[in-house]
């Protein structure tokens, strides 16, 4: 078997790596950037820091400072005009998901010149486009080092996952002192994140050697020391130790895709506005309680690298543990459920089917070792809504 193994050309690990930008961009032949930010990160001062280091050294940047939490395809369009008006032969991503997918689906947008609803998959996006530096502020989406964006789109009310090397961030850079101005709730949700990105490396079906290795490193430094992190923000070692697992769990999810979890969580968050790493974490541990059988052997590995395991335990009492580990990590982390989110019930069961139809229509509910019928997706998203786990496994 070959397995397609994609990674950034280039990446900057470390305290103090966002320090190198100037010369970074200097190597990829960048001469105009634009720098594609939210406004949360002017105020705190990063993309400040970032446009002085770039005037300094004699690069005459933009500025576009308008993205949106869960970008959409309107505000990816916003960026396009911002690009294109401006010149820009470059993109400096800087900021959480958000901003990465925003500058990623924005470089496809200027390369095809179609519209994003023609480009999400099945299609698979391979061409070339104008270098993309990502930034990360955030320890968690992994959108640095992988192949894929996730945009709404508000004509559909629908998450469109775009796949394909075109999506691969030309390099990044990967500072974990960026993220000691983010708060509790953010550390958490996307800590979860790359923490489900590790997991469903390891179980999806298109696993390879490569991927488990960054996996289960991923989900051992996450595990160790997410909440340190999310309860000392000034604690450097937690700190640095989750952003290098979430760029593991990141760089290990961009060689196999997502799988259940994601089908299940996209939906929720288009419709309901919930935060993509908390949405993640309120489906789980009901969706690893119904795929373990599936692949006990990998999930018993999981659960030895989150330390809940030891080697002696044989696979299937190993594997058992992650479903109440995984309950036991959300309540410690204050992850509400879909009903004390403040979902309304009727609208949720009344979305029920177009949710099961867009999770399906992802693709990645195919990539789980339990690949799920359309009736036991409603089934879990039912399930989910309380937190309850399926009394009949």
């Amino acid at each position: 078997m070959i397995n397609r193994i994609l990674t950034p050309r280039e990446l900057l690990v470390g305290g103090g790596a966002r320090h190198k930008l100037a010369g970074l961009l200097q190597s990829l032949g960048v001469q105009c950037p634009l720098v594609v930010t939210d406004p949360t990160m002017v105020k705190v001062g990063h993309a400040g820091e970032m446009m002085d280091g770039l005037t300094v050294a004699g690069f005459e940047a933009g500025l576009f400072a308008e993205v949106v939490e869960d970008p959409t395809d309107l505000s990816v369009a916003a960026l396009v005009a911002a690009a294109t008006a401006g010149g820009h032969d470059g993109l400096v991503a800087l900021g959480g998901g958000s901003a990465i997918d925003t500058a990623k689906a924005a470089g496809i947008a200027l390369a095809t010149g179609e519209p994003l609803s023609a480009l999400k998959v099945p299609r698979i996006v391979d061409i070339g486009a104008m270098p993309l530096v990502a930034i990360p502020t955030t320890a968690g989406t992994g959108s640095e080092v992988t192949r894929a964006a996730v945009i709404t789109d508000t004509g559909a009310n629908e998450k469109m996952l775009i796949l394909g090397a075109t999506a691969l961030p030309t390099a990044a850079i990967v500072d974990y002192e960026l993220t000691f101005t983010c708060p509790f709730r953010v550390t958490v949700d996307t800590g979860i994140d790359a923490l489900t990105h590790a997991l469903e490396a390891l179980v999806n079906r298109n696993a390879n050697p490569h991927s488990d290795a960054l996996a289960l490193s991923g989900l051992a430094l996450i595990g160790a020391h997410l909440e340190t992190a999310a309860r000392e923000p000034q604690n450097a070692a937690a700190r640095e130790a989750v952003m290098l697992g979430a760029m593991q769990a990141g760089l290990a999810v961009s060689n196999t895709s997502t799988a259940l979890i994601h089908g299940m969580s996209r939906p929720i968050g288009a419709f309901f506005h919930v935060p993509h790493g908390m949405s993640n974490a309120m489906v789980l541990p009901l969706v690893t309680q119904f795929s373990i059988a599936a692949a006990p052997a990998k999930y018993a590995m999981a659960a030895r690298a989150l330390g809940l395991a030891l080697a002696s335990v044989p696979d299937a009492e190993a594997s058992l543990q992650l479903v109440t580990a995984f309950q036991d990590l959300n309540r410690r982390l204050e992850v509400p459920t879909p009903r004390r989110f403040g979902i309304e019930p009727d609208r949720y069961r009344e979305l029920i089917p177009e949710m099961t139809r867009q999770g399906i229509a992802s693709g990645t509910p195919a990539n789980n070792p339990r690949v799920p019928t359309p009736d036991e997706i409603a089934r879990l998203y039912t399930l989910a809504f309380d937190g309850e786990l399926d009394p009949d496994l």
